[in-house]
């Protein structure tokens, strides 16, 4: 089995780092990754204590629980009758999830799970739903709670698809990782990340395939409008029998692998208007101890919120979106041994936290290492001997996280403008291309509908789409 940077002990020996992606509630509710059977090949979901803390500046905590009572009680500190309008919220998820679920991981235009809701729900419902979908998280927030600790709960997990509470579309960002995290929780992989690509190469090898690393590809090769397959740069070639599916960023496929003479200009001059996320610095710890939190709740939390109030992350944004460092940081971090032991020694805690900055920022070293004293010390206000238990950390600019364009954690803008039907760009929201046989992303199961009966007529209605939108 080859070695995985995401499972690396990359700030001390016996520490494991995830360098990317740590929790998963979307992966932990998809029926796509269910479907898979990956328990069966290595994986493990384990969960902290508790799911998520949002840290006030004056060391109240917003506690989001898997125990509705543990939910409502922490919601109801803040304001009499929030724990209430949060059952409330969360009887609504519950009574739209499954429907909801299955349109969310269809391809794009959902059109049977969409029956499914309306039949089930209703359009009354389904309109209270698809308002919500476009409002600011601020906006939600307000209009359902009185305390603060539950607007922050939405407007902070907003911040996990980059959008800020007073962002259109952020209401269903946040209200959405709400509802998991209270039925589900942020689960994490036992023994890291890369313990899911560990998983997933297994469930491939038994199917007959195998994964190559090593092999950087740097063209993909087509003739005719078709994909034949993909170029290396030591010259090697592999040709595609049935698809190329591309699990990268649209501009690099489409400008970079591709190339813009293989592509329709219309739709070159869209995919380069693309807009991306806003870039990221990441700091991994190393701690002799546990964080010593004031606030005993945020101890028991896998992930947390610190340490803005709802105005707070309002400046946060309104910082980013004009192109500024922010000097208050708002940081959304991991306690990840405290989720799954296995992650470093009895006793030691492995952390890690992550900041929005601006894109095209030019960090000198010193300034990404002074920016990361600053993220620490937002730390240390609410657990005052916590630069005293670090035994190593690194610090990743975004320029150093290679899997990424600029630290775009999203690979590229949640915005309303840049979803559905705008996703890469204006046109089906799905991942066909105007590449025969070449898919955007982990695309299995149009690849498999192309490939299969009726694919010449598949092909022949993507194809006319393409025309009409592209030329």
């Amino acid at each position: 089995m080859h070695r995985h940077p995401q499972r690396e002990e990359l700030v001390e020996p016996g520490f494991r780092t995830d360098v990317c992606s740590a929790c998963y509630p979307m992966a932990a509710v998809s029926p796509i990754i269910a479907g898979l059977g990956l328990e069966h090949y290595g994986l493990r979901w384990r969960h902290a204590p508790e799911v998520l803390a949002h840290v006030l500046p004056d060391d109240r905590v917003a506690l989001l629980s898997r125990d509705l009572d543990r939910t409502a009680a922490s919601l109801a500190a803040f304001a009499p009758g929030d724990d209430d309008a949060w059952r409330a919220e969360f009887d609504g998820w519950s009574r739209l999830r499954d429907d909801l679920l299955d349109a969310l991981f269809t391809p794009f235009p959902p059109v049977r799970a969409g029956a499914k809701l309306l039949r089930h729900r209703g359009i009354a419902e389904l309109l209270h739903f698809a308002r919500m979908s476009v409002m600011p998280a601020r906006a939600l927030g307000n209009e359902r709670f009185s305390g603060e600790g539950a607007k922050l709960l939405f407007a902070g997990n907003a911040f996990h698809a980059d959008l800020g509470p007073g962002h259109a579309g952020s209401a269903v960002f946040g209200c959405l990782l709400c509802m998991i995290g209270q039925e589900t929780g942020f689960p994490v992989p036992e023994g890291g990340a890369g313990v899911i690509t560990d998983a997933l190469v297994r469930r491939l090898a038994d199917c007959g395939g195998r994964v190559e690393c090593g092999r950087e590809v740097d063209r993909v090769v087509v003739a005719d409008g078709r994909v034949l397959g993909v170029a290396d740069t030591e010259g090697g070639l592999v040709r595609a029998r049935r698809a190329v599916l591309a699990a990268v960023p649209a501009p690099a496929l489409y400008l970079h692998l591709v190339g813009p003479d293989h592509l329709p200009p219309r739709f070159v001059r869209d995919v380069r208007r693309f807009h991306w996320d806003h870039a990221t610095v990441k700091v991994d710890w190393a701690l002799s101890d546990p964080i010593p939190w004031r606030n005993p709740e945020a101890a028991s939390a896998g992930t947390l919120h610190l340490d803005r109030d709802v105005a707070g992350l309002g400046h946060y944004s309104a910082d980013l979106g004009g192109g500024t460092v922010p000097g208050h940081p708002f940081l959304i971090a991991g306690q990840m041994t405290t989720a799954d032991p296995t992650r470093s020694p009895a006793g030691t805690e492995s952390a890690w936290a992550y900041t929005h900055v601006p894109r095209h920022h030019d960090w000198s070293a010193d300034e990404l290492r002074r920016f990361a004293d600053r993220m620490e010390a937002v730390i240390h206000r609410h657990a005052p001997s916590f630069t005293s238990r670090m035994r190593g950390r690194r610090v990743d600019g975004p320029r150093d996280l290679h899997n990424l364009v600029e630290g775009a954690l999203n690979g590229g803008s949640a915005a309303p403008h840049q979803q559905l039907i705008f996703r890469p760009v204006p046109g089906l929201g799905r991942a066909d291309t105007p590449i025969d046989r070449l898919f955007l992303a982990g695309a299995a199961r149009a690849a498999l509908a192309r490939a299969g009966l009726g694919g010449a007529l598949y092909r022949q209605v993507i194809s006319q789409a393409h025309r009409v939108l592209y030329r």
